[in-house]
């Protein structure tokens, strides 16, 4: 799906779940009025004129914050759409299947150290059971050996590259 970003304006695609496009579907229809290539697809009915009657607006910045306002109000919370972002960037943060380089992409970060030091906040209870488990894996036997060559595997010749001299 194609968004435009909120402070630069910029045109960005982004991969959107196919629930999301029934979501839209459903929205569309409900709008009764078909859009045209320009339109802005969220819209919101607005009294801009005093009165006077109902007439479809884009939903701007303002108009979804008023939606909010009024929402926290019910509920007595007080959710930002900034909220919604935030959980959506940690659960993506938290999804072994995502690197945190398209978690940066999604967000829209121009440095990855902007996602890294704000998104991967790791739960110490979770950081605690993968650990533990990593050593009972290792009491049974059953741990994978770590990545690379070990201590006293090394090659010769990698030896002689990286300490610049000849492997004895």
């Amino acid at each position: 799906m194609r968004v435009y970003r909120k402070g630069t304006r910029a045109a960005q695609w982004l991969p959107t779940s196919p629930e999301a496009f029934i979501w839209l579907r459903l929205y569309l229809a409900d709008l009764g009025v078909p859009l045209e290539a320009d339109d802005p697809v969220w819209q919101t009915l607005r009294r801009r004129d005093r009165g006077a009657g109902l007439k479809r607006q884009p939903l701007d910045y303002d108009a979804l914050r008023a939606v909010f306002r009024r929402v926290n109000a019910l509920l007595g919370s007080n959710w930002s759409m900034h909220d919604l972002r935030h959980t959506a960037a940690l659960r993506m943060a938290r999804d072994e299947r995502l690197s945190l380089r398209d978690v940066q992409v999604i967000l829209g970060h121009a440095h990855l150290s902007t996602t890294a030091d704000v998104y991967l906040v790791e739960d110490e209870a979770e950081v605690i059971r993968r650990v533990a488990g990593h050593l009972a894996k290792r009491r049974a036997g059953k741990a994978e050996p770590p990545p690379g060559p070990v201590a006293g595997h090394y090659e010769p010749a990698d030896l002689a590259v990286l300490l610049g001299g000849l492997a004895r």
